[in-house]
């Protein structure tokens, strides 16, 4: 950002962890506005290149007095939040977020609220959509009501490296060269690609005052899903690909079916199948009146696929539709409490001398998941992911943002990074379904006589009985699982190359 350029509005964001949120930011920066971030965990904005450019405040949405404190002096407020892939009463928390958001804003006096909702089919009754297209509309009604000026922009399929729409249509296509599918993929859809939706969305913070209204974003192309499946093979360098329709699968089944062959869970394939059953096209494109669309713009289907497939092969995808966390309660104590503040924690503990450079340990250690693996007994992990599938968790095929580097917040298969300490420590919080908290700790050490060691603790905090019937049922096979793992990854750290001393040990 220029220095002596005039500072633009001043922009508040929420859902900065999140898919869209992540990759907003250091869009606003660029275009020369100062940020502000409301999260209700800031430690995972911490190893994002541009979080020492913001200003961050702990909140949620649904609390007003955070909300308020996060809204004082701010001239335009972002709303990206949403209940997607969230249990039962996210209407609820959705529409109960979007007044206090609303309220709060008018009394700080901010001046403007943009909101990115889904685009709902036209000529469809509201009762006939989906819950949570019927609960994106609410909320966009709401803001709307509130008394703030606000741009509601209303989007499809979104189509960039890491988005949940993308990722789908990736993995289906890829993994199935001959498809039984459901109805919806003779569906008409209009596409956009992320890297116009965040150029709207940013030039949507210079909006003039009197506007107050919703505005349908696309690119500009109108496909079937089939149409879109058929070109991204092509544009991969993929077989055509054979795709039969069939009358029979539901919504839920959809999901399921789109669970079983993507890493998208079917607690967010569902709304996203949901959302295809109707015809959902742009109908107005007058957004161009306010944030003109510049030479070459918007992005082509094609296009838009061969810069997200560009980003997944160089390791270079920002943030991904799993940046976002499982909801969970944020007062939930952690391995480091004191005295154990939340009662009984189980604990699996290896320690193993490794035959390398501390170094070269982290490097393995970094790189453990996604397409690596745990390191042990490939079935019996294999075999928890699915069957946390089957329950409607997330699964083992999350994978990685990144192959090689972590940072805190992003998600690796069924956990997510906690606290990650270059060179010393990786500490992953599991998100699967338990009766439980869990946490997988790997540490490298040194000891007295200057030798590497490798230490691995795995931890439970049980909830209720079943919880400690779970933990005594899965002992049996620790020895197995952690035992296997720590010793390949001592074994793996031996025979990898040596890395240079302080290679991978940035100091933050």
């Amino acid at each position: 950002m220029n220095g002596d350029a005039e500072p633009g509005p001043r922009c508040l964001v929420t859902g900065a962890t999140g898919y869209i949120g992540g990759r907003l930011v250091p869009e606003l920066l660029a275009a020369g506005h100062p940020v502000r971030c409301l999260v209700r965990s800031p430690h995972r904005l911490r190893d994002h290149p541009w979080a020492g450019d913001v200003e961050v405040v702990r909140g949620d949405v649904t609390d007003p007095a955070s909300v308020a404190e996060a809204m004082r002096g701010m001239d335009v407020a972002y709303y990206l939040v949403h209940a997607l892939g969230a249990g039962g009463g996210f209407e609820e928390t959705d529409r109960r977020a979007a007044h206090v958001f609303g309220e709060r804003a008018r009394a700080a006096g901010v001046r403007r609220i943009v909101y990115l909702g889904g685009l709902a089919p036209a000529g469809v009754p509201e009762r006939e959509l989906s819950p949570h297209l019927r609960s994106r509309a609410e909320v966009g009604r709401i803001l709307l009501a509130s008394g703030v000026p606000t741009t509601v922009l209303r989007a499809a399929v979104i189509i960039g490296s890491g988005s949940a729409s993308f990722e789908m249509l990736r993995y289906l296509t890829e993994r199935l060269p001959v498809m039984v599918t459901p109805r919806w993929v003779r569906t008409r859809i209009q596409p956009i690609a992320v890297r116009d939706v965040l150029r709207i969305l940013v030039g949507s913070a210079r909006m003039p005052g009197d506007v107050n209204r919703a505005f349908d974003i696309c690119g500009p192309e109108i496909l079937t899903y089939r149409e879109m499946m058929m070109r991204y093979a092509a544009i991969a360098g993929l077989p055509r690909r054979l795709i039969l329709p069939v009358p029979v699968l539901t919504p839920r089944l959809s999901s399921l079916w789109i669970g079983l062959v993507t890493p998208v869970p079917p607690s967010i394939a569902r709304p996203l199948t949901e959302s295809l059953r109707h015809e959902v096209v742009c109908h107005e494109h007058d957004i161009t009146r306010f944030v003109p669309d510049p030479p070459g713009r918007p992005i082509g289907f094609d296009a838009a696929v061969r810069l997200a497939l560009h980003r997944v092969r160089d390791a270079d995808v920002a943030t991904r539709w799993s940046s976002a966390s499982v909801p969970g309660a944020p007062s939930d104590p952690l391995p480091t409490d004191p005295d154990w503040a939340g009662g009984s924690l189980y604990t699996d503990l290896r320690e193993r001398p490794v035959d390398a450079s501390p170094e070269t340990l982290w490097k393995v250690i970094e790189g453990i998941g996604g397409e690596h693996g745990w390191y042990s007994f490939p079935l019996a992990w294999a075999v928890r992911g699915w069957l946390d599938r089957l329950v409607g968790g997330v699964g083992l095929r999350r994978g990685r943002r990144d192959a090689a580097r972590l940072r805190v917040g992003d998600s690796l298969d069924f956990w997510r990074v906690e606290e990650i300490e270059p060179g010393r420590l990786l500490r992953l919080r599991a998100e699967m379904r338990l009766p439980g908290l869990a946490w997988l700790e790997m540490c490298t050490e040194t000891d007295d006589a200057g030798r590497t060691r490798y230490r691995q603790r795995a931890l439970f905090h049980p909830r209720g009985l079943l919880g400690h019937v779970y933990w005594w049922a899965v002992s049996p096979f620790h020895a197995v699982v952690f035992g296997g793992m720590a010793r390949n990854i001592a074994r793996a750290a031996a025979r990898a190359p040596a890395a240079p001393a302080g290679e991978d040990t940035p100091v933050r």
